[in-house]
């Protein structure tokens, strides 16, 4: 007997789940099916694609038994499968350890929502530990197919697990559970048929239920007992069922299977097409963004089937990545069943069924924007940010996408759509104005808004680290045509920055050339004092009431732009600097036309610099420097 000690991420979600996740126990009976499942669809794959187990005995089904001594007060529950099974080496990778980046984070965020989320668990793939909720020792006995020896794995949950040599007739595996006293309420037919109904009853395998019912005599005096065994699914394929026959329950149902999710779906959409390419596919949306949505390790969320059976779940071809967030099954008629991981990347089969299914998904979140407020506030609050990957990403569907997205304004509350800016915008105005930066209350707040204001005119707030770079992508507005044929209209806006230095060309101020003849010795002053901290100092005809702000050159990243990037590595980036637009109205400024004073110039300037770079959100490069200058003035 080999005895292992648990990876250091296995001990600390074990204690999570044993001391905490008591909210939803019933979920391990569903993880523990839901595995078994994997595992036949492995097999059931391997037996028509490779030719080493073609001619293997195979008949995929999922047993459930139990044993309950009332005497000793020992209760057990059994879970077997006939399916892939494992070795030895597997069972310590696959029980042994979380193979997968991003763990501590994961556990993490376990411990803080322990209570709430427990289906967490599910959605991190580490379902098979969830049976501690209900058992003090488990006992897997796995034999690989292909393979003559199989293995033991026993653990209590605490320390550690052993591994020794065991006997199984079959391939496949068995997990037999040792009930702890609150858990020997699952050694009950009615409880684990009830489970599985509610969970797996979508299962595409037959799941049967060993159990021991009483027989009485004519006399109703109890004579014995008799071992039955009832198949307690339907285990048909839900995808491929009509519509019609087919209840939101039913859907809801098999996506809490699928998902690992207690939650229903936000929405489904299912679509059987039949012409040139024959395929089905049901897909999910789920109420809340996935927990690894945003991790460079995603697991995808939609499982390839060829005729039924399993080919693959961790494929990232099967959708684009900005549609990393759906749940679902793609089943195909006109693939081969032998097709490779290498093979699906270049399909063109595959290719028409993903671009199909990317234009349904879009037609049914439109129509969700159009029909139904609640539920799309909801998708929007999740699920915004991909969309606005897929307009960088996905050209082909750019325009749909754009409807789609959402911005916040400066003018109303809540979201607004490019298409509702467009309807407010005055007759005369040229572009869509944005503003982007670090949060929705520092951009309303900024001292660029402060001419469109005055003039009426909306300004789009962009306040995720990725507008800058996804809307320079975009450069334009097409509103959709209204009326058909040569009578339809349509007009296009270009979108416009207003942290760029033309922004305020388009305002319809007209230069005041006596105006900037006064101010110019100033502008030296401030420039002369700023030396290389900026590109230039400008006289502002944006700025109506602050006395400073800065703007990015034509050519440039803005600020904003440059951090983020730096924060993606970029580490050797070259020092762009900001041009710095001052108010010659605003009384600091107009203060320094008489001053000559170098040092206090000097103070005055860099303070008029470094509270335009705050206003925006951008961290002060020297904060001691700016607060003595600070100081100095106060001083004064």
């Amino acid at each position: 007997m080999a005895q292992h000690q648990f990876q250091t991420e296995v001990s600390r979600l074990l204690h999570l789940i044993i001391h905490s996740l008591y909210s939803n126990r019933e979920i391990f009976l569903r993880e523990l099916v839901s595995n078994a499942s994997d595992a036949l669809d492995k097999l059931k794959y391997l037996t028509v694609a490779d030719d080493a187990y073609k001619n293997l005995n195979f008949d995929p089904r999922i047993d459930i038994s139990f044993h309950k001594d009332e005497t000793a007060g020992a209760s057990t529950l059994t879970i077997a499968d006939n399916g892939i099974g494992m070795n030895e080496a597997e069972l310590g990778d696959s029980l042994g350890t979380i193979a997968r980046s991003g763990t501590r984070n994961f556990l993490d965020k376990l411990a803080e929502d322990a209570k709430k989320d427990s289906n967490l668990i599910g959605q991190f793939g580490v379902g098979f530990y969830s049976a501690f909720m209900v058992a003090d020792k488990i006992e897997v006995i796995s034999r690989k197919a292909g393979e003559n020896a199989a293995w033991k794995w026993t653990s209590d949950g605490k320390d550690g697990y052993d591994i020794e040599s065991a006997q199984r007739d079959t391939q496949g595996s068995t997990v037999v559970l040792h009930l702890t006293e609150e858990g020997t309420e699952y050694a009950n037919r009615w409880s684990i048929e009830d489970i599985i109904k509610r969970y797996s009853n979508h299962v595409a395998f037959p799941i049967y239920l060993t159990y021991d019912e009483k027989e009485y005599d004519d006399k109703g005096k109890e004579k014995g007992s008799k071992t039955k065994t009832d198949r307690i699914n339907s285990g048909t394929a839900i995808w491929r069922r009509a519509k019609s026959e087919l209840k939101d329950e039913d859907y809801n149902e098999f996506y809490k299977q699928l998902g690992h999710d207690t939650d229903e779906p936000l929405f489904y959409v299912h679509t059987k097409a039949e012409g040139t390419l024959e395929y089905s596919t049901l897909f999910y949306v789920p109420k809340k963004a996935p927990f690894d949505m945003y991790n460079a390790d995603y697991k995808p969320g939609v499982k390839l089937y060829v005729k039924r059976v399993f080919i693959t779940d961790d494929d990232k071809e099967l959708m684009p990545t900005w549609l990393r967030f759906v749940r679902g099954i793609i089943d195909s008629e006109d693939l081969p069943l032998n097709v490779s991981r290498e093979i699906l990347q270049q399909n063109k089969v595959l290719l028409n069924i993903k671009n199909g299914s990317v234009k349904k998904l879009l037609g049914e979140f439109k129509a969700l924007a159009d029909n139904n407020t609640e539920k799309w506030e909801t998708f929007v609050s999740q699920y915004n940010r991909p969309l606005k990957e897929g307009l960088y990403q996905d050209f082909g569907n750019r325009e749909a996408i754009l409807e789609l997205v959402r911005f916040k304004s400066s003018t109303v509350e809540g979201w607004t759509s490019l298409a509702d800016y467009a309807s407010r915008m005055k007759s005369d105005q040229k572009h869509i104005y944005y503003i982007t930066g670090g949060d929705e209350k520092t951009l309303k707040a900024s001292p660029l808004l402060e001419a469109y204001t005055a003039k009426g005119i909306e300004v789009l707030i962009m306040d995720d680290e990725i507008d800058d770079i996804i809307i320079s992508s975009v450069g334009r507005y097409k509103k959709p045509s209204v009326g058909e044929g040569d009578s339809a209209l349509s007009q296009e806006w270009e979108l416009k920055a207003v942290n760029r230095a033309g922004a305020d060309e388009e305002l319809g101020e007209k230069k005041d050339k006596a105006a900037e003849k006064e101010i110019k010795p100033v502008i030296e002053k401030i420039k002369k004092a700023l030396g290389d901290r900026v590109k230039d100092v400008k006289l502002s005809r944006r700025l109506h009431d602050s006395p400073s702000c800065i703007v990015a050159d034509e050519n440039d990243p803005t600020m904003q732009m440059q951090q983020m990037l730096k924060a993606m590595g970029q580490t050797e980036m070259p020092d762009i600097k900001p041009i710095l637009e001052v108010n010659g109205d605003h009384p600091i400024v107009a203060g320094l036309r008489d001053l000559e004073d170098e040092e206090r110039i000097a103070d005055v300037a860099g303070v008029l610099l470094d509270q335009a770079l705050l206003v925006e959100g951008i961290k002060v490069k020297d904060p001691t420097d700016f607060v003595k200058r600070l100081n100095r003035l106060l001083s004064r």
